[in-house]
Formats: C-alpha cells, sequence, structure tokens
C-alpha cells in the first residue's frame, strides 16, 4: 500500500492460470484479499471488500508490455465484466476466449490484469482521468459464439476471390462477415470491430463476440421466453482455402415466475434459433455464480431441476444462502429484493448426425421490490419513566441518520450527547435492528393530564434511515404514548390569631402553575399585595385580616365572629380541583356594649346566609333608628336604651333593656313585614343593669405643711426587641408564640424601642446586631446584621432599615429603630447545621441635645471616609455590661420551615 499525500493508490497485478478442464478450482489466495478460480470458459477474480468498498477500482488488461484500460464497451467487445454485492464484495470476470488472454493450443489460458483503487477524496480523480469509478453491473453484457474452426471450404484458386482477400488483409484470418438480422448485413472485420463486436480464431475454435442491443442482434419468442439473438457468417481462410462458419446464439431475457418464496426461472428446451432437426437433451447441469452444483448440493439448498414439454425449469428458494437481500426505498418506502444468479448448462444432441451443441447460460434475476413493514416495538416501561422502542428489522445496507422530535432534527451523534439512548443492534442472521430511550423528563416529550392525578407523555419520532451504497432516504413515523399517575397535588394548611388568617401552600409537581381562587376571586397581582403574598419558588403564604372582603362570616355571638377563608387551587388547563383550604376561626368582636350612661351600642354582620342583605337597610324595632355607620359587611348602631322601641324587664335585683336589629319591608298597607325573598334578618340585642347597689366613699382632709417637690434619683432605661408579624409594625409575637416559624429568605421585620420615657432628647442607635446558632450571643458561628449602626455591606442580602413615624402608638419616634432581614440558616458543606437561628443587638441610648455625645450622630451616619463593613476575619467589639448607655438584647428562637 502506498500513500502519496491525501491519495490512496492500490495497485496488483494478477496473473491466472486456468486449463481446458470444466469448473476447474484453481484457489490462489494471499494476504492481498485476492481470490481467482475458473469455473469452465470463465475466469473469476475475487476481490475482498476490505479493498473495495469505498474506493473506485480501475481495472487494464496485461497484454505483454501493454497495459490496456478496460472501459465498459471495450468490456463488453472483448469478454470482461465486473460485479459487486452489497457488502462491497467485488467479482471480476474474463472469458477464457476474451481479448489479451494468452491461449496455448485452447488448453491453458493466461490473464493478465492490473488492478488500481483510488480513494473517494475528488483530488484521486483528478490526479488519474481514467479513474472515473466506471463499473460494469452485469456479466452478461455479451455474448459469445465459439465454434469448432470446421466449415464449408472454397477453391483457393479463385484469383478474384484472391484478390479481394489480399486487399481486405485478412489473407491468414477472418476476412469478412454477414449479420442477419434477420436481413444479411455484410460488414469486413475492421467494420465490424469498429461497430463493437469482436472476432478471433484459434487453433482449433472461432470466436464471435457481441455486446447485447446492437443494431445487428434481434429479439425473438421462443416457447414464450423473450430471447436476444446473434446470427452471423464468418468467412475466415484457413490452410485448406476460404471457409464459412455459420454461427447463433441466442440468451434468454427472460422467463422467470415469483411467488413470495420461490423462483422459477424457465428456459427453452429447444432454443430454435441454434438447433435444427430433431434433438435430445443429452445433459443438464446447473450451478450458482457460474460454478456447477452436484444434486447434494441442491438438495441441500432447496433446488431443483426439471424439464417440461417446452421449457428447462430451474427453481430457487427465495432467500437461499447462495444469494442476497437489498434494500430499496421507493417513494421513501421500505422494500427489498432478492438476488442470485443461477447457471444453467445444456448439451443437446442431434438425432439424426449426432451433433452435440453446448449451451450455457448465467443469469442475474432480482426479484421484483418486496415492500416491508418494520416492527415497531414499545418497550416502555411507564414507572422507570423512560420511553424504550425497538425498531426492526433491517437489512445489513440500512443505516439510521437521524430522528426528528417535537423540537427539531437531531443526529444520531447528537442524540447520544443530549442524554438519549441509541444503538444499533446487529442480529445473528445479518440484520440489525435500532433502539432509542428518552426519559420522560426530556424536553422533546410533550405532556398533559388527562385526569387530575394521571400525567400522558407523548414523543412523537421520525426516524430518518438511508439505504447504502446509494444514499436513498426513508423514513418511519413513530408515536409513544404512555400513561403515570405521577402528580404530587400540592398541600395547604392555615392558623389564626386574634386578627388575621395565616395560610402557607407547599407546591406540588406543577409547581406554581395553578389558578389560586381566593373566596369567591381569582388571585391577582393587586389581591397578591394586599394580602401580604410571599412566594420562595416551592412554598406560598397569604396573610389576610378576618374582616378580609374574600373572607365571609358564619356566626356571630356575643364576643366574637367567625370568619372563613376559601382557598382552592385549580388546575389551568382543566379548572381540576388540586387542594381546597376552608379556614374557619372565632375572632374577638363584642356584638353589644353597655354604658353607664344608658347608652347601648351594637354592631350587626352579614353572615353568609343572608349574602344579598345591605346592612344599610338594617333597622331596630323603630324603623327610624338606622345605623349611624354601615358598609357592605358592618351596621353599626348606637341609641338610649328609652328610644328605638327598647323594652325594659325586671327580674331578681336587675334590669333587662332589649331590642332588636332586623331587616324590614314595608308593603303597600306601611306595615312591617320580613322580606318575602330573603330570610329573615332577627339579631337581639340587650344590656343587664343591678337595680339597687350602694357604693361608699370616705374621704379626709389633713393640712399640708410644705409644698411638694420632686426629688433627683437615678434609674434604668429599659430597651425591648420584638419581631412584628408583618412590615405594619402593628402585632408583634408574644413570648408564648416562640419558636417562630418562617419560611427561607421570608422577611423577618425586628424594631428595638426604648422603654417608659418620653425624653425627646434621647436618641435609641441600633449599633451591632447579628445571628448566631444558639441562644448564647457570644456563640459561634455568627453572621453580622448590623455593623457600627449600618448594614453589613459583605452580605448579598443587605439589611433594610424602615423609618418610624408617629402615631397613637409611636410618641417619639427616636426612640424606636426599624430594620429587617431575610431568613435564613447557618450551613456547612451545603449541609443545613441547624434550622434555627437567634438574633441579638448591641442598642446605644445617646443625648441629642449634647454636642459631646460622638454617638448620636444617628443611625448609619460616619464621618467621610469611615467604613462601616467589618473586614473579614474580624471580631464584633465586646461591650461592658455595666454601661448606663448601653442595652443589650436578644430575640428568640426562630425556625425554619420545612412545609
Amino acid at each position: 500500500m502506498l500513500r502519496l499525500g491525501n491519495i490512496l493508490l492500490w495497485m496488483a497485478a494478477a496473473i491466472l492460470l486456468c486449463q481446458a478442464r470444466p469448473n476447474v478450482k484453481l484457489n490462489s489466495q494471499s494476504s492481498s484479499g485476492l481470490r481467482s478460480d475458473c469455473a469452465a470458459n470463465v475466469m473469476r477474480l475475487s476481490l475482498d471488500k476490505a479493498l473495495a468498498v469505498g474506493n473506485q477500482l480501475e481495472v487494464e488488461a496485461i497484454n505483454g508490455t501493454k497495459h490496456i484500460l478496460l472501459t465498459p464497451s471495450m468490456a463488453a467487445q472483448c469478454g470482461y465484466s465486473m460485479e459487486s454485492d452489497p457488502w462491497g464484495n467485488t467479482r471480476i470476470y474474463t472469458s477464457l476466449m476474451g481479448c489479451f488472454v494468452d491461449n496455448k493450443d485452447d488448453a491453458t489460458f493466461n490473464v493478465g490484469l492490473r488492478l488500481q483503487m483510488y480513494g473517494e477524496n475528488p483530488s484521486d480523480v483528478v490526479r488519474r482521468s481514467s479513474a472515473t469509478g466506471t463499473t460494469w453491473k452485469f456479466r452478461t453484457t455479451w455474448l459469445t459464439l465459439t465454434a469448432e474452426a470446421k466449415g464449408q471450404t472454397r477453391d483457393g484458386k479463385d484469383e478474384k476471390l484472391n484478390a479481394n482477400l489480399e486487399a481486405s488483409g485478412a489473407s491468414q484470418g477472418i476476412w469478412k462477415m454477414t449479420f442477419y438480422t434477420p436481413e444479411p448485413v455484410a460488414m469486413v472485420l475492421q467494420e465490424a470491430e469498429q461497430a463493437g463486436y469482436a472476432a478471433k480464431t484459434t487453433s482449433s475454435r472461432l470466436v464471435m463476440r457481441s455486446p447485447y442491443n446492437t443494431a445487428e442482434t434481434y429479439s425473438e419468442d421462443v416457447a414464450g421466453v423473450p430471447m436476444e439473438v446473434f446470427r452471423v457468417s464468418a468467412y475466415y481462410m484457413a490452410p485448406q482455402g476460404l471457409n464459412v462458419m455459420n454461427l447463433a446464439a441466442a440468451c434468454p431475457k427472460g422467463g422467470v415466475l415469483f411467488t413470495e418464496d420461490m423462483i422459477s426461472w424457465h428456459v427453452p428446451r429447444r432454443v430454435t434459433p441454434l438447433l435444427d432437426g430433431r434433438i435430445t437433451v443429452s445433459e443438464m447441469h446447473m450451478g450458482i455464480n457460474g460454478q456447477r452444483l452436484d444434486r447434494s448440493q441442491m438438495a441441500a439448498r432447496g433446488y431443483t431441476l426439471s424439464t417440461t414439454d417446452f421449457h428447462i425449469v430451474v427453481e430457487i428458494p427465495v432467500g437461499s444462502p447462495d444469494g442476497y437481500f437489498k434494500s430499496h426505498a421507493p417513494d421513501y418506502q421500505y422494500h427489498i429484493t432478492y438476488f442470485v444468479e443461477p447457471m444453467l448448462e445444456v448439451l443437446w444432441r442431434e438425432d439424426d448426425t449426432q451433433d452435440d451443441t453446448r449451451y450455457k447460460v448465467l443469469f442475474p434475476i432480482m426479484t421484483p421490490l418486496m415492500p416491508q413493514s418494520p416492527q415497531i416495538q414499545d418497550d416502555t416501561v411507564p414507572e422507570t419513566r423512560v420511553f424504550s422502542v425497538l425498531l426492526g428489522t433491517f437489512l445489513h445496507d440500512v443505516e439510521l441518520t437521524n430522528i426528528t422530535f417535537s423540537t427539531g432534527v437531531l443526529t444520531v451523534e447528537e442524540s447520544n450527547a443530549k442524554g438519549f439512548t441509541v444503538q444499533e443492534h446487529s442480529l445473528a442472521n445479518g440484520s440489525k435492528s435500532f433502539s432509542l430511550q428518552v426519559p420522560f423528563d426530556a424536553d422533546v416529550v410533550l405532556k398533559h393530564n388527562p385526569e387530575r392525578l394521571v400525567t400522558s407523555y407523548f414523543l412523537p419520532l421520525i426516524f430518518g434511515l438511508i439505504v447504502l451504497p446509494e444514499e436513498t432516504p426513508f423514513a418511519l413515523p413513530v408515536d409513544l404514548q404512555a400513561s403515570l399517575q405521577d402528580i404530587v397535588l400540592p398541600i395547604m394548611a392555615g392558623t389564626c390569631d386574634q386578627n388575621q388568617f395565616y395560610i402557607s401552600v407547599k407546591f406540588g409537581s406543577h409547581g406554581s402553575n395553578f389558578k389560586a381562587i381566593v373566596g369567591p376571586r381569582e388571585l391577582t397581582a393587586e389581591m397578591a399585595e394586599d394580602y401580604n403574598f410571599y412566594e420562595n419558588g416551592t412554598h406560598l403564604s397569604l396573610i389576610l385580616p378576618y374582616t378580609a372582603k374574600d373572607a365571609v362570616f358564619e356566626l356571630l355571638t356575643a364576643e366574637s365572629v367567625k370568619s372563613r377563608i376559601d382557598l382552592l387551587l385549580l388546575d389551568r388547563a382543566n379548572d381540576w380541583v388540586l387542594a381546597d383550604l376552608y379556614l374557619a376561626c372565632y375572632f374577638p368582636l363584642k356584638a353589644t356594649e353597655c354604658h353607664p350612661n344608658g347608652t347601648m351600642t351594637a354592631v350587626a354582620v352579614k353572615v353568609e346566609s343572608t349574602r344579598n342583605l345591605k346592612p344599610s337597610q338594617l333597622t331596630l324595632k323603630d324603623q327610624s333608628c338606622t345605623p349611624q355607620f354601615s358598609d357592605d359587611r358592618f351596621a353599626y348602631f348606637s341609641f338610649s336604651v328609652d328610644t328605638c322601641g327598647t323594652t325594659r324587664t325586671f327580674f331578681d335585683n336587675y334590669m333587662m333593656y332589649e331590642n332588636e336589629i332586623r331587616l324590614s319591608y314595608n308593603n303597600n298597607k306601611g306595615a312591617a313585614n320580613s322580606s318575602p325573598v330573603d330570610p329573615d334578618y332577627r339579631q337581639t340585642i340587650s344590656c343587664f343593669y343591678v337595680v339597687n347597689e350602694t357604693q361608699t366613699v370616705a374621704f379626709s382632709a389633713k393640712p399640708r405643711t410644705y409644698e411638694p417637690a420632686a426629688e433627683i434619683g437615678t434609674g434604668q432605661l429599659m430597651v425591648q426587641m420584638r419581631l412584628a408579624q408583618d412590615p405594619s409594625y402593628e402585632l408583634f409575637y408574644q413570648a408564648e408564640d416562640y419558636p417562630v416559624v418562617k419560611y427561607l429568605q421570608q422577611p423577618l421585620y425586628f424594631e428595638v424601642e426604648l422603654m417608659h420615657s418620653t425624653d425627646p432628647h434621647l436618641e435609641l442607635i441600633a449599633e451591632n446586631c447579628w445571628a448566631t446558632l444558639y441562644e448564647d450571643r457570644t456563640s459561634l458561628p455568627s453572621w453580622d446584621i448590623i455593623v457600627d449602626s449600618c448594614e453589613n455591606r459583605n452580605d448579598s442580602y443587605a439589611t433594610i432599615f424602615h423609618p418610624v413615624v408617629s402615631d397613637s402608638r409611636v410618641l417619639v419616634p427616636s426612640h424606636i429603630k426599624r430594620f429587617s432581614v431575610k431568613m435564613f440558616t447557618f450551613t456547612k458543606d451545603d449541609e443545613v447545621l441547624k434550622d434555627q437561628i437567634y438574633v441579638h443587638c448591641d442598642a446605644v441610648i445617646c443625648d441629642t441635645s449634647s454636642q459631646a455625645d460622638g454617638s448620636c450622630r444617628g443611625q448609619c451616619v460616619h464621618p467621610p471616609g469611615q467604613s462601616y463593613s467589618r473586614p473579614a476575619g474580624v471580631k464584633k467589639e465586646r461591650r461592658s455590661t455595666d454601661s448606663t448607655r448601653q442595652r443589650q438584647i436578644s430575640s428568640g428562637a426562630i425556625i425554619l420551615s420545612n412545609l
């Protein structure tokens, strides 16, 4: 093997020897991959597929010192042919009577061939213009006529004839030929060779050769079999004088019948263009690929050779081992054919003359296209959450090139790189199949939910395949489907305090892809803001006041109202209920209050059973007594016990005043009746007073001997830190509420307050705050929240300070500092150390009226250029607990919720 740059050139010279004995096998095998044998009058040279496949083959005949390139036309004229099977195995056939064959007395034949192979790189073809990659697909591209050198002899003394022979240059060989088409056409030797015919004489034979479908051949129907006929009379000079030899050849072009599993080849029992008179079939042999088979070989393969009145019949099972299957894809549909090349040898003997005519035909047969429906085997087990499909079987010459998914086309390599598993499986009989595995969670898988807890997974596929070596494409669509009860529903929980509902939702397998219905309305962005909506990717929470618009009142008692909030989570596509929560709690509310001055106040509530009630239409017994205030949920009454139809009843030592809140309806006559549409609304209100009660008050006076004066003294100022329930800083967690449960990254709202002081000159500063894993404020690990009165700039979730303004509770804003941080935990190597934290602060009280007090610059105010983030590795300063200006405060445990 010689490599020249990127050109691959392989050359082999084969000198083959055949002797004139039928079916002689001269197997010459070597590491070169060449193998040769002789079969009757044909020499066969076989090339291993390792040499031929993927390359272009050039064949030259060796004629002494010359190399003659065998083009297709010259090959047909000179008795050479070449064919390849789908595996790449190549066979070259040479007629022993062909051109450039060294013939020794018609007994020993030497054939010399030189083979050159070129790679498929286009530059190879350019390098050698003769390397055109031409192939001769069928051996039966020529007809050979061989006759013993016997014929009619004319007198050599004919001067005129001798002069013509000398002028034609054929004084020692073939002079001219007359072709019958069937009309006679005469040509001299040179003209015949230019027309593509070959003619030669040997020591004992005259050989004529013609390609198929020349102008001088014709078709004839013989016993129902179409045959190509070549008839010629050859005039040649022999030592004994001028001879004329009549030759004829007839080759079948049809006569094949096919069933699903059998090929029947019919050859005329009497080939009339070749035979005259009465004949007898003396011998009959069958072979494959030019090699004769004996009866045991035929029986082992299931072959039969028989005769009828008009035909010799060869039967070959479809799929026999001497042939091969080939794939095709007409109109992008998968088909196969079966190819086999039987041989028939017949010896006829004329009854009158006892002359023998030997007839040999090598006839390649290919079945019609047979459509195939490859099996699609769905091996998917839904519980494994992987689609698995097997396609097959296909012949060896089919390759899988790509797969079309719902997201686009991927090659086999790209599919495997994406995490899918594409494999080719070779079977013992030489066929193959392909398998594909795709996880349910892949982006190419389509999903929908036919039921609330069931997911249906769809995988539409189109397998793109090609047939080699033609690279003919075809496609195979496959739709896979699997269902699995794998839906994890969201989980909801709720609690109440004295004023609000607290609702938390743990997401299921749909995540946050659902509709939330709060009361009668779908949750909107505006509602979410009103209801303190919070989401962290795995949970959401809502905080609603019990008087929220979407809550309903179920029951009103003397001391409380029962309020309920309904929350539904619905599937967006089908409105299935994924989860529901009906949270009802009693909230403090006095329905009636009795005042010592004889005034009664009462609150009426629209309950769920009176949805159409308008509280403004409610009255007391005296319909002129209407609510002092009302809205769409409440009506507020205030009246004196001696008005509005209030009744008074005495019993024991008590006096009871009683009235009624109700809905009245005035008919045409002015009578007060309840509404005929809505249910009756009746709410009885009453007050009890003690009738006889004596209170004794003692009073005595003592003369004062001096004016009162305040004594100067000292005392401790108290500071407290509380955790607020929301950013309004109106409700705070009490001591009994700890530990408080919060979600990851949920804001924690802290307030530090100076207690029991109204001095406007004092200001509270949150100097340092930090979080620890344990209750001990000096324990480790710890994390800074506020450093030198400012947020920790090294924290990606910085502390936020909130402004404080005066209101009914806050008298001196400088006495309070508010800040918030997001809930977090301490981790080590991505493992949570403990799901709780404690927050500690050092607070400083300063005098704003004193110029000397440098700590009263305010919260997070520093001289220019001063940093307020503690360098890494610097520990917090330990302050003296005896300081009269510093206070140390801590929170209770705050626990991370796992819901």
